[in-house]
């Protein structure tokens, strides 16, 4: 039963970066709390304070390519270090500032240097892991994650009920322990590949096979966003199920992450590219799709079993695909474009399926999000086929 069996042979790095990984989204609780700190702390309206969420989104669009290019031209290390370090002092210094605008200004700045670490961290663990365990490794990244993400806003509860400056404090110092970790434990990046001539992502928006698969991919990240928008909204105001429930639904997903994402990506290594893509939006099509029949809890924890499944598969593989395509050199810049597609469609998925339910209703929100699914799908099944993991011999990449 142990989730991280067959990982044993990883180099120290890669656990290393997980515990740092971990460290720093265990003590994430200050974006969860940014609307209600802007309301409670600043008086805010409920509709000026949501601008704090679009100014760190804007920011974090413009960091992902931004991160992704700085990776290579510097070393993805040094970017995950100095992202660390200043968006530790950052969070310091946010519950300082009493002005709106600056205190804005300090958000974008914020996500700016914050969301440069992803491009980065994917860079240096495609980078790290042998080609066949790549997916794995992105599972065991995607698992400190989770298991961060289910200590740090549910700890910033309690923190919020007594302060909700220490919100930021303790976020900020978690993210410098993190920083702390980076420094003191991994030396160098062991990779270091010649440099090009041709600006990388300049490069990276030409290939047309990264662009392609981009386009794929953004019907069913709209359709994984549907959790953060309509989703609540649907279980709580027409089903009348309490928020409670919608609450758990976050444990039950993330518990079958932490026990099956790892030895699923293991026991699924030898799948080829076009293959994992395919069945991670199918399940997603499914188990989104199938909401539109789901009103019992029986039934919907059955829906959100069914695309938490997709999510183990695609999104591990997704990153394991880019990291296939991408030049060594550039992997930086591939995958600050690909996080950007995700910010993209965090912007556009929880705002469009809420309109949806709000115009059509959820007999037409789930099967549309199915057939998105679908349609990433079949777009997916004829990505250019990259290296085939099983083919590729160990400790190369």
């Amino acid at each position: 039963m142990n989730p991280w069996r067959g990982l044993g042979g990883l180099p120290r790095e890669v656990w290393v970066l997980a515990m740092a990984t971990f460290i720093n989204r265990a003590g994430t609780m200050a974006l969860p709390f940014l609307t209600l700190y802007l309301m409670k702390q600043m008086g805010l309206g409920a509709a000026r304070a949501g601008q704090g969420f679009i100014v760190f989104g804007l920011g974090a669009m413009v960091a992902a390519p931004l991160g992704g290019w700085l990776a290579d031209r510097f070393g993805p290390l040094m970017v995950m270090r100095t992202s660390l370090l200043l968006s530790g002092l950052l969070m310091l210094a946010l519950p300082l500032v009493k002005d709106v605008r600056s205190f804005f200004l300090l958000i974008g700045t914020w996500a700016l240097v914050s969301e440069g670490f992803r491009p980065a961290s994917m860079s240096i663990l495609a980078d790290l892991a042998p080609a066949e365990l790549r997916k794995a490794v992105f599972s065991l990244n995607r698992l400190a994650i989770n298991l961060g993400m289910s200590v740090g806003p549910a700890l910033g509860g309690f923190i919020a009920a007594r302060s909700y400056h220490g919100l930021f404090w303790v976020d900020g110092a978690t993210t410098l322990a993190a920083w702390f970790v980076l420094v003191l434990l991994v030396r160098h990046h062991p990779h270091k590949h010649e440099k090009t001539p041709d600006p990388a992502l300049l490069s990276a928006l030409r290939d047309p096979v990264l662009g392609y698969f981009l386009l794929a991919i953004i019907p069913v990240v709209i359709v994984f966003f549907q959790h953060e928008g309509p989703m609540p909204i649907y279980l709580v105001r027409d089903l009348k199920l309490p928020e409670s429930f919608y609450g758990s639904l976050f444990t039950i997903n993330t518990l079958i992450i932490v026990a099956l994402e790892v030895r699923l990506n293991l026991a699924t290594a030898r799948w080829s590219h076009r293959r994992t893509l395919m069945v991670g939006s199918l399940l997603y099509a499914i188990g989104f799709g199938a909401m539109v029949a789901a009103r019992a809890p029986a039934t919907i924890i059955a829906t959100v079993v069914i695309w938490t499944f997709g999510e183990m598969i695609l999104f591990p593989g997704m990153s394991d695909y880019v990291a296939s395509i991408a030049p060594p050199a550039r992997r930086g810049a591939y995958m600050g474009l690909y996080t950007f597609t995700f910010s993209v469609a965090f912007s556009l998925g929880p705002w469009v399926g809420t309109w949806m339910l709000d115009a059509w209703g959820s007999l037409v929100l789930w099967p549309v999000m199915g057939v998105l699914g679908i349609l990433s799908a079949l777009a997916l099944s004829r990505v250019k086929t990259a290296p085939d993991p099983a083919m590729i011999q160990p400790g190369t990449s």
